[in-house]
């Protein structure tokens, strides 16, 4: 599962952003199933950067996000990322030169099925 935030931060707030995304960092990765975590820069616009997390899993995502001190520390960060989805499955890992092919968790009828009908993921897309 991989969280990607995109931020736009005024520079003159670049020094409290980057505080503020560390103690975040700090708290999530803390967390078991939480991977690693980067904070990039763009290198054509100063103003803007993006939060990416990896977890094992959504419910690693889920867990990691239910701590009092990260609802109330990482939470209101996330807030404030460019409005547009920020959670993703893997598909595809590549390590070494090697690269595998991950199963999907969204169910294949995912954008056809209605509020309280599904129980969860019965056909993999």
């Amino acid at each position: 599962m991989l969280l990607v935030c995109r931020f736009t931060v005024p520079v003159s707030e670049v020094p409290t952003f980057t505080a503020r995304v560390g103690r975040a960092l700090e708290l999530l990765t803390a967390r078991p199933g939480c991977r690693r975590g980067s904070l990039g820069r763009s290198t054509d616009e100063e103003e803007l950067f993006v939060l990416t997390v990896e977890f094992d899993s959504v419910v690693a995502y889920r867990r990691a996000l239910s701590p009092f001190e990260v609802r109330e520390h990482v939470v209101p960060l996330l807030s404030e990322a460019v409005a547009e989805p920020a959670a993703f499955e893997s598909l595809l890992v590549a390590d070494g030169g090697a690269v595998e092919r991950l199963t999907s968790l969204v169910a294949a009828d995912a954008g056809t099925v209605r509020l309280g009908e599904a129980a969860g993921p019965a056909t993999p897309r």
